[in-house]
């Protein structure tokens, strides 16, 4: 048994090291990918580390917010992937429907994509005219005003942070947010 994991271990630090290009394995800082035997691991089979960004809040956040969605996914393979080239042609699959189809809750349930180009604006005011009408017409279904269908800025996680952190550098090292 021993010895097939070496095999296995062997087979996969050549195959690293034969890349051109090495990979990068990406961790949060936490302390399990900084222990010195996973370090010597990572360096024996040629993989750099890296880890978030110092005062960088959401990096692990939003990472682990696309683990979930890509891991529960239907078409997401329970038994794992064939091989290499079935994994990026799913990731590449997942990554399309991902911007372009799904809608985004934080995003008032507009794509990615809807929102970089600006078509979120015309989508949200019509649904915002909807909601207005059905209100209207049946007052009695509704306890309260409708849902807020208004543009979002920008998307942040720590929004109180982010502006006490913005006043006390003057804004200048602060990375733009992602939607």
């Amino acid at each position: 048994m021993a010895s097939t994991v070496l095999v296995r271990r062997t087979a996969l630090a050549e195959g690293i090291a034969a890349r051109e290009a090495k990979p990068v394995l990406h961790g949060d800082n936490g302390i399990t990918l900084k222990a010195t035997t996973v370090l010597a691991m990572l360096h024996w089979l040629g993989v750099k580390p890296s880890y978030s960004r110092p005062r960088v809040s959401d990096d692990n956040a939003y990472a682990e917010a696309l683990f979930r969605t890509a891991k529960y996914r239907p078409q997401f393979p329970a038994k794992g992937f064939a091989d290499l080239d079935a994994a990026r042609a799913w990731a590449m699959a997942f990554v399309g429907w991902y911007n372009v189809e799904h809608r985004h809750s934080g995003i008032r349930y507009v794509s990615p994509a809807q929102r970089h180009d600006g078509g979120d604006h015309a989508l949200l005011a019509a649904r915002h005219a909807l909601y207005t009408q059905a209100r209207e017409q049946h007052p009695a279904r509704w306890s309260g005003k409708t849902r807020n269908w208004a543009p979002i800025g920008a998307v942040t996680l720590n929004p109180e942070r982010d502006s006490v952190v913005a006043t006390q550098q003057g804004d200048k090292d602060r990375q733009p947010m992602a939607a």
